[in-house]
């Protein structure tokens, strides 16, 4: 299964590729549905593209067997207050995308457990652009013991380096110019923390990454180094416990507008053989 928002590009299409390649004998399930438990008051679900038409045609060329397109009706048949609710663990919706969207990894976590639910997959697949929300999906397979499989796919880029995304088509030209430079700062501070061993130190290149990202014209939600398997933050540096740190455990992570899109990419910190 591949679970969607619809208005499909070729990072999902790389996604129903590897969902296809990872047992060929299996049926591949695409499900689309804006959700609209994860968008809070002032975020933009109603100009949310919905594109289920052009979406089902590509699917018909990348070995989709079935596409799921409920309604909210059929998702969330009880009103609010008559629903069953299923929370993020806090330790992983600490901050970065769950800073300035209160509730939203509650909406991603509800709805996942209903899909997951009406289709029965025995492996889902996920890119790791979102990588807080595929952490957290992680953890709700694992902590309610359901028969699916998590796999991670890697972000899938422009050829300037932008991750591929539907609100990459709200920027304007001049902005979407713009836009390729939050990667490139992100392998910058990325490249030069492989050489940090304190959290003093990581801690003043989020700074540096925050100040080059306003510099370009971003506004910056957040740069952070966390820790790739529970998203722990980095510890107080002036704290005794405090040691030295392995920076290829970390990942970091960035969220920033351009405009009124708001755009986001984390990278691996990983020493080149």
């Amino acid at each position: 299964m591949v679970p969607t928002m619809g208005n499909l590009h070729e990072g999902h299409l790389r996604l129903v590729d590897a969902a296809g390649e990872h047992n060929t004998s299996a049926s591949v399930v695409v499900s689309i549905f804006v959700n609209p438990t994860q968008f809070g008051p002032n975020e933009d679900f109603e100009r949310y593209p919905r594109t289920l038409a052009q979406d089902v045609e590509r699917l018909r060329s990348r070995g989709c067997d079935a596409v799921w397109a409920p309604t909210v009706d059929i998702m969330y048949p009880f009103p609010a207050e008559g629903r069953i609710g299923v929370t993020a663990p806090a330790e992983l919706a600490d901050g970065l995308c769950a800073g300035d969207r209160p509730g939203h990894f509650d909406g991603v976590v509800s709805v996942v457990l209903r899909l997951f639910s009406q289709v029965l997959p025995h492996a889902a697949f996920f890119g790791e652009k979102d990588y807080q929300q595929l952490q957290i999906i992680r953890r709700l397979a694992s902590d309610l013991s359901l028969m699916t499989t998590i796999h991670a796919v890697e972000t899938v880029r422009e050829s300037d380096g932008l991750a591929m995304s539907s609100r990459n088509q709200y920027l304007s030209a001049a902005e979407r110019e713009t836009a390729a430079g939050l990667y490139r700062v992100l392998q910058e501070q990325a490249s030069t923390a492989l050489h940090a061993s304190s959290a003093g130190t990581l801690l003043r290149l989020q700074r540096s990454g925050i100040e080059q990202l306003q510099t370009l014209g971003f506004e910056p939600e957040y740069f952070e180094f966390r820790h790739a398997g529970n998203l722990a933050r980095l510890p107080d540096p002036d704290s005794v416990h405090s040691g030295p740190i392995d920076p290829t455990a970390l990942r970091l992570l960035a969220a920033a507008r351009l405009g009124s899109t708001r755009l986001i990419d984390n990278v691996a910190l990983v020493r080149q053989k």
